[in-house]
């Protein structure tokens, strides 16, 4: 599913954010990564997910070398592949229906086909009965399960995740955590990067330190 080999990440002027990182994570495996405020942990997800290139080594999804995909292969890559950011990228303009509909929207989804997958999403992090407000009437929980509705209404076959509990009090963190695990329960692979391991006891774990696996 996700191979990583003796992957590095440099950005000027001569910052080393990764260095030769080497791992793979299996199709339907739970990964999480830990380590400490600027271990490389959100620009290891940015390569996966390409919206970052490797200045070394190769990232390979599905097979594909991230570092020399085309831009216009890109949307059909991110497909099958979901991503919870840490400061949840919302719209605040639009509802929470709207949020989670877009993706669909630009993927080009029939509007009948992509209605009853926005509902499912929403329901699947029980947010069916909210989908009419907008983000700022929802608590800070809320608005991380709407960010996951919106990274899985596609239904990807990986979702990828930065700090998702992250300023979320125990009970809600842990309310998040189980949606993650439901997914990895059904065959999704999940790879989420998180302070708190507690949450994922059963996940195997990867500690970044000073860009660098440990």
């Amino acid at each position: 599913m996700i191979k990583v080999d003796h992957a590095s990440k440099r950005y000027p002027p001569g910052f080393d954010a990764l260095s030769d990182i080497s791992f793979e994570v299996a199709a339907g495996e739970l990964v999480t990564v830990g380590g400490h405020s600027g271990a490389g942990k959100s620009t290891l997800l940015k390569l996966i997910a390409a919206m970052e290139r490797p200045t070394g080594g190769a990232v390979l999804v599905h097979g594909q070398n991230m570092g020399s995909l085309k831009r216009t292969a890109i949307p059909y890559l991110r497909r099958n592949l979901g991503i919870v950011f840490q400061d949840q990228k919302l719209l605040f303009d639009r509802n929470a229906f709207e949020n989670v509909m877009l993706p669909l929207t630009i993927s080009g989804f029939p509007p009948a086909e992509a209605q009853r997958r926005v509902q499912a999403a929403l329901d699947k992090v029980g947010l069916l009965g909210r989908q009419k407000a907008m983000p700022i009437m929802l608590s800070g929980g809320e608005q991380q399960r709407l960010a996951i509705a919106r990274a899985v209404v596609s239904r990807p076959n990986l979702l990828l995740a930065d700090e998702p509990t992250a300023h979320l009090d125990p009970e809600t963190a842990a309310d998040v955590a189980r949606i993650f695990l439901e997914f990895r329960a059904v065959g999704v692979t999940v790879l989420i990067a998180t302070y708190d391991d507690s949450l994922f006891p059963d996940a195997r774990r990867l500690v970044l330190a000073q860009g660098r696996l440990q």
